[in-house]
Formats: structure tokens, sequence, C-alpha cells
């Protein structure tokens, strides 16, 4: 008779999580784009990172975003890339990349998660940046589109650099200075 009964449970308990499921997604470094924009007393610039990696685990419940079980996030610091060398090389010793390899942020917390419209959901976060060896807990929010196996993350943070230690590069016997904020804009595409 007990047999019967622990089979019971589990099937009732199988039934139960059917329609909820974590599944595993890759990012997709040739569809995703990283920019980021900040300034100077002359004028604007913008790098992008050309090699990512990353992966998402999410939680569905009948087409529902319920839960992300992880979200990681990796910049090669060398693979910024402004299409100017001296900017790059400023870029790189601010960043102290030859210590330093990689730009990272680990999910910690979902703080809230809102449908907008069928498949498209607002996601709120905290999570860790670790910038040129400081990390710091940021809140991170993105919206979130479900589509044909693949999800895509949209968003954009501001992050004052001198909170990472890094001071702002110069150029030109320090004629030219950047500011400290930056502000991070990614479509990050991920895949199953």
């Amino acid at each position: 008779m007990k047999p019967y009964r622990i089979l019971r449970m589990l099937t009732v308990a199988l039934l139960l999580s059917f329609g909820m499921n974590a599944q595993s997604y890759k990012l997709n470094n040739e569809a995703s784009n990283l920019i980021i924009d900040g300034t100077s007393n002359i004028h604007d610039w913008t790098i992008e990172a050309e090699n990512k990696e990353g992966i998402l685990i999410t939680e569905f419940d009948n087409g529902q975003l319920v839960d992300i079980e992880k979200l990681e996030f990796t910049v090669k610091a060398e693979s910024l890339m402004s299409g100017k060398s001296g900017m790059d090389k400023n870029t790189y010793a601010a960043l102290n990349t030859d210590e330093y390899k990689n730009i990272t942020y680990k999910l910690k917390k979902v703080n809230g998660i809102n449908q907008i419209s069928g498949d498209n959901f607002e996601v709120k976060t905290t999570g860790s940046l670790m910038i040129a060896g400081t990390t710091k807990d940021i809140n991170l929010n993105f919206k979130l589109k479900n589509s044909n196996n693949e999800l895509v993350l949209t968003g954009e943070h501001k992050i004052n650099m001198t909170n990472y230690g890094v001071e702002a590069p110069t150029a030109m016997f320090g004629t030219i200075k950047t500011g400290e904020d930056v502000v991070v804009k990614f479509e990050s595409h991920f895949k199953k």
C-alpha cells in the first residue's frame, strides 16, 4: 500500500510542475550589442564590446516569466573598441586590463517581474558588477522578450566609474578629459 501512496504523490508533483520548468540559454555574441556612451570636454564618445559571454536560466509557467534563476554576463575588457587606438589604450590603462581581464555582472536577486504585453516583461534585479577588480551591487532593470526559443534583454544603466576606482582617462597631455559617468546600453540575445 505504501509504494502506491508514494507513486501517487510523485504523480501529483509531476502534474503540478508540468507547466513550469527551468530553461537554460547561452548568450549569442554575434547578435548581441553592448555599447558604452561617455562624454569629454570636447566631444561625446562611444565604445563597443566585441567579445561577450553569458548564461541565463529562467522559469516560465504557461508563457509567463516566473523567475530568473541565473544571469551572468562577462565582457572581455580588451574587446572594448572605440575605433581609435589611442583612446582604446587609455581605456585599457584606466581599467588596468593587464591585471583585470574581464568585466562581469552576476544576478543576486529578482526584485520584480511585470508583464508588459504578451511575451514582453519588465524585470527589476539586484546584482554584483565587477569592474577593474572592484565589485559593487547595482540595481539593474531591463526588458525581456520571449521570442522563438530566444530571450532578448534590453536596457541601459548609468555608472560612475570613480565608484570602481577607475580614473577618467585623459588625452593630449590632459587637455581632453572624459567625464566620470558612462551609460551602458545593451541588447543581449540568449538562445537555447
